[in-house]
């Protein structure tokens, strides 16, 4: 009988403590395979292959494209590359960005799901927002075990709470109890070995995020996947399909961007005040402009045709005052994030 051999990892801000009191307490002989992916920035060198190989017993590397999986290792997913497992292997792809990130969580967890189905772990820890909210579902969904790290020892507790509440969460335990529970559970015989039959939607999405398919087949599957919103894609501007699952709301674009509903609120958010700043700035060049016509005209003795650039001058003044405290107020106040 197989036994639960595959650990998925998946965590963000304030992560890192709670991995690497994790990996401290696996032993060197572990009967499984752990695979990571905390958020990080594309232009900065990773230095958690060696913080976790100090920390723990278990060599950990960052995973290359087409390695092989082997037992009592640690892959770490690298700077702008999602992770995927498949049958003994790894992939590596730069596709579009899941919940504004790459590497995203729910890729590498909805992957192990569809390959390794009841012999799955997945593990989310601190972070904000909700990346591996989906990703713990589709784990759930295929016979596996899900472990939250506990919300209220986490340093940010919107990732674990928000698994919490969208899905039947097995574990929710402090990071310290996590490494044992996980040494249990590998112990555990399970029904099903290798690829399991699940939902063609979490293949399809696997499918999308490895980018396995034409234009015309992204939209035909996406268009599956869920219904045509209201909505735009902030990444790319294109339209986004409205995914349901159970409780969880989510959204994707035909050329694979994908959102929670609360990334897409908080990349709205940002998009939005980039776009105010940048009517800021065109304003106040207006203001400049106008005065110096105004000037201009003065010189030429046209004092009606000045007064006229005087009053545009004032109004763009306006309009970019009004812009400049709201974007200078309290964030929590200036109610520029979108309601979705």
């Amino acid at each position: 009988m197989p036994t639960r051999d595959v650990i998925v990892i998946g965590g963000s801000a304030g992560a890192l403590e709670a991995l690497s009191t994790i990996v401290s307490g696996l032993p060197h002989n572990l009967p499984a395979a752990v695979f990571v992916v905390i958020h990080s920035s594309p232009g900065r060198e990773s230095k958690l292959a060696e913080i976790l190989s100090r920390a723990g017993k278990l060599l950990a590397t960052l995973a290359t494209d087409q390695q092989e999986i082997e037992r009592g290792k640690i892959y770490i997913a690298p700077p702008d590359r999602h992770l995927l497992v498949e049958n003994r292997h790894l992939t590596l792809v730069h596709g579009p960005k899941e919940n504004r990130s790459r590497p995203a969580i729910d890729p590498l967890f909805r992957s192990a799901a569809v390959h390794y189905g009841a012999r799955v772990m997945g593990v989310l820890l601190s972070g904000t927002l909700d990346d591996g909210t989906a990703g713990i579902y589709a784990i759930k969904s295929s016979g596996g075990i899900a472990i939250v790290q506990k919300p209220s020892e986490a340093l940010y507790p919107g990732m674990p709470q928000s698994a919490i509440d969208n899905n039947q969460v097995d574990h929710v335990v402090p990071a310290r109890e996590i490494a044992p529970l996980l040494r249990r559970l590998t112990r555990e015989e399970v029904s099903e070995g290798g690829p399991v039959t699940v939902e063609d939607d979490l293949q399809t999405e696997v499918d999308i995020v490895g980018q396995q398919m034409d234009s015309d087949q992204m939209i035909e599957s996406v268009d599956r996947l869920g219904r045509l919103s209201m909505f735009t894609c902030p990444e790319c501007q294109g339209t986004l399909w409205e995914l349901k699952e159970g409780d969880l709301t989510r959204y994707r674009c035909h050329v694979g961007h994908a959102f929670s509903i609360e990334s897409l609120d908080a990349e709205q958010a940002e998009k939005l005040e980039g776009a105010l700043w940048s009517a800021l700035r065109a304003l106040e060049e207006r203001v400049a402009l106008a005065r110096k016509l105004a000037r201009k005209a003065r010189d030429r003795n046209s004092e009606f045709t000045a007064r006229g650039f005087d009053v545009r001058a004032e109004e763009a003044n306006q309009h970019a005052e009004n812009i400049r405290q709201m974007l200078l107020a309290d964030p929590e106040k200036r109610m520029i994030t979108p309601v979705v």
